[in-house]
């Protein structure tokens, strides 16, 4: 493991080096004096600085928040009764592609349960593609993973939200039960454009209440590092610092509970790697200050290693970030 870590620091110091030569000196200076390990931790602090995350979102489109994962964005505008598609193009900008036309659930609001024939609002992806259909919902559907985490957290009911066609011989209503529907053609078209493992689905009642500040996302940004950096280097009362007082976990522990099974994690101390890939931060739909977080991490400690995706859902309360449930 240790020879790992060199590695992946020796490989961030070359970048380093090609690039800024007035602090190649320095970095030198650092290593022979202290070795790697303490040059590992000032990096690592580094990216806890809101300003290294204002100079890297520049020139990035965070028009949906700041994505790693997603090629393929789909947003629902309830209001408007449109599924709109965006690609990210050769710029890695989000170009709109496609407006289609759609019906949504019979009621207007987020969902909260089963039967009420609303849409929910929130940020989903697309769990499979089914083929094989009632004709009622036309040639195929895509199965969305409501209800996710945070629906969950929030104890929201109902399940089997898709995107789907329309009646192949059969009229309907100009509503759905809860799910997104649109012509048949344009599903058609849809399945050729998008990759389901690379598209994120937002669903909300308008467009633009979705959309936050680089600044924003500067400071979830720096902060989760904060928290990684916290996990690492073994500091357990600022790592607790970033959860709520109402967190919950996926499995219902609460707050107590986890902070106890944190200390006896975190009494066993010893060198960790923990690597944040495939990162996004993305505002959510109908809240105020409230992120979905999620990555693919990387943990490797001496008696244990996890490689897995990982969701945080997060609010900003008076800027500070707290972790509310995590998956």
């Amino acid at each position: 493991m240790i020879t790992q870590n060199k590695n992946i620091i020796l490989q961030i110091l070359s970048l380093i080096f090609l690039t800024f030569s007035s602090l190649h000196a320095d970095i030198l200076t650092q290593y022979r004096l202290y070795g790697i390990e303490n040059l590992k931790q000032q990096m690592d602090h580094e990216l806890t600085d809101e300003k290294y995350w204002n100079k890297y979102l520049e020139n990035i489109d965070t028009r949906f928040g700041y994505l790693e994962s997603y090629k393929n964005i789909l947003f629902c505008d309830k209001a408007k009764a449109t599924l709109s598609l965006y690609i990210k193009n050769k710029e890695n900008h989000y170009a709109p592609v496609k407006e289609y036309s759609a019906f949504t659930g019979k009621f207007k609001g987020d969902k909260a349960k089963e039967g009420d024939s609303k849409t929910p609002d929130g940020v989903y992806t697309i769990t499979k593609k089914l083929d094989k259909v009632d004709p009622f919902y036309g040639p195929m559907a895509f199965v969305t993973s409501y209800p996710n985490s945070y629906d969950k957290y929030r104890g929201k009911g109902g399940h089997g939200i898709w995107i789907h066609g329309l009646p192949t011989s059969q009229e309907r209503d100009s509503f759905t039960k809860g799910c997104i529907a649109i012509s048949n053609k344009n599903i058609e078209r849809l399945n050729k454009d998008i990759n389901i493992n690379q598209t994120l689905l937002i669903i909300n009642e308008a467009k633009n209440n979705t959309q936050v500040s680089k600044e924003k996302l500067s400071n979830v940004l720096s902060q989760l590092y904060a928290w990684r950096y916290a996990w690492i280097y073994n500091d357990l009362d600022n790592y607790l610092h970033f959860y709520s007082s109402e967190f919950k976990r996926f499995d219902g522990m609460n707050i107590q509970k986890f902070k106890r099974y944190k200390q006896r994690v975190f009494a066993k101390k010893g060198e960790k790697t923990i690597l944040f890939t495939k990162l996004n931060v993305i505002p959510y739909p109908g809240t105020e200050n409230t992120y979905k977080i999620t990555f693919f991490e990387t943990y490797k400690a001496n008696n244990f290693s996890y490689l897995g995706d990982k969701i945080l859902i997060v609010k900003l309360e008076n800027s500070q970030m707290k972790i509310i449930t995590e998956k």
